[in-house]
């Protein structure tokens, strides 16, 4: 049983919540102990939150989930996991969540409350509807990335990152329904009913609109953020986040698959080099090169 709420609470999930570190990275205060151990209570807390809301979501969902071929196996619409057990569990995660929030931070405190109500009405409304699911999508990682400045003392984070996060997070909600719509092209069956307001033309319209604004916003931030190098060599860093939205791109139109941005993550293995050789390259120009 606790092995199916450990898959109930979808831990691969949890991966988003790197985005709370943000502000952690960018204004310098990775080797700043009270700082890290601040931001890593709030990615801890961002986990359960988020846990929760798949464990209410599951027990929403359990009937037309046993009527679905892959969401049957569900550990909640499978039976593995008793829905008692499931409601228990998603309350002493916010007994432990919510306050510890407030404890941390009431700005911190007053974002998650914003992050696990809007959540909920998406999974209920918002993801239905043609545009707002997507835009929803991308505001859920400038949430993340809001929370990691509310935990700690920001001194220099740059506006344009806020930027790049929403063009970014549009980007992959855009290409995750672009790669659902095209999976389920010929078979005449729609598994959301969003899909149904979306074509593959219009969603390949809005990738090529939201990937070149995300490498523009990027490229803006690496020579005009006020805590940068005065070499500007950051922007040694743009050719990475280029070839990571050209491969995504490539695996959602050529390969056919990304309609889970994390399993593309954890599965692509030239994506996986390049975003590492991305963070490492950042963090050596941020602690070992002089600041402006």
């Amino acid at each position: 049983m606790l092995l199916s709420l450990l898959k109930a609470m979808r831990p691969k999930q949890w991966a988003k919540n790197v985005f709370i570190f943000a502000a952690l990275i960018f204004d310098r205060k990775l080797t700043d102990a009270p700082a890290f151990l601040t931001t890593l209570a709030g990615v801890g807390i961002f986990c359960l939150l988020a846990s929760v809301i798949y464990l209410i979501n599951d027990l929403s969902d359990i009937e037309a989930d046993r009527q679905h071929p892959k969401k049957r196996d569900r550990p909640i619409a499978s039976g593995a996991l008793p829905a008692r057990v499931a409601w228990t569990a998603a309350g002493l995660f916010l007994l432990v969540a919510i306050p510890s929030a407030y404890l941390l931070n009431p700005a911190f405190f007053a974002l998650c409350l914003i992050y696990l109500f809007t959540n909920l009405a998406y999974s209920k409304w918002l993801k239905h509807i043609p545009l707002l699911d997507v835009l929803f999508l991308a505001g859920f990682y400038v949430l993340r990335v809001g929370a990691g400045v509310a935990l700690i003392e920001v001194e220099r984070f740059s506006p344009w990152l806020y930027v790049f996060t929403t063009f970014l997070a549009l980007y992959l909600g855009i290409g995750k329904r672009r790669a659902e719509l095209s999976q389920l092209a010929g078979t005449g069956a729609i598994t959301r009913r969003v899909l149904q307001g979306y074509t593959l033309p219009f969603l390949d319209n809005l990738i090529l609109l939201v990937s070149a604004t995300a490498i523009v916003t990027y490229s803006l931030y690496t020579f005009t953020a006020p805590n940068l190098p005065e070499n500007h060599v950051m922007m040694l860093t743009i050719p990475f986040v280029i070839y990571a939205i050209f491969r995504y791109l490539y695996l959602i139109q050529v390969v056919n698959i990304g309609d889970a941005p994390e399993d593309v993550v954890f599965a692509d293995r030239p994506l996986q080099v390049c975003m590492g050789l991305w963070g490492l390259v950042v963090l050596v120009i941020f602690y070992f090169f002089p600041s402006a």
